[in-house]
C-alpha cells in the first residue's frame, strides 16, 4: 500500500522518527464503546496495481501494528476519488 494525502489533512506524523510521514485527520467519532466524542486519527491508503489485481481476487488486507500493545482500529473502505 501506498501513503495518500487524506483529505483534509490536520497533521503529518512520523517524519521526525525516520518514516515516510503519514498525513492524517484528527477527527472526533461517536464509537459504540467509548461513545459519542472520541477522538480518532484517520489516514489514507492507495493499493498498488499488483495489491489491487490480488485484493480483486480475494485476498484480504492486513493491517500490520507495531509494538506488543493493540490499540482499538477501524478498517473501511474511503470514498471513490472525484476528478
Amino acid at each position: 500500500m501506498q501513503i495518500a494525502m487524506i483529505e483534509n489533512a490536520t497533521r503529518i506524523i512520523g517524519k521526525s522518527q525516520g518514516y515516510l510521514g503519514l498525513p492524517l485527520r484528527d477527527e472526533m467519532i461517536v464509537c459504540s464503546v467509548n461513545g459519542e466524542g472520541t477522538p480518532a486519527m484517520v489516514t489514507a491508503w492507495q493499493p498498488t496495481p499488483d495489491e489491487l489485481e490480488r485484493l480483486n481476487a480475494g485476498a484480504s488486507v492486513h493491517l500490520r501494528i507495531l509494538g506488543v500493545a493493540h490499540p482499538p482500529v477501524m478498517v473501511e473502505v474511503g470514498p471513490t476519488p472525484t476528478e
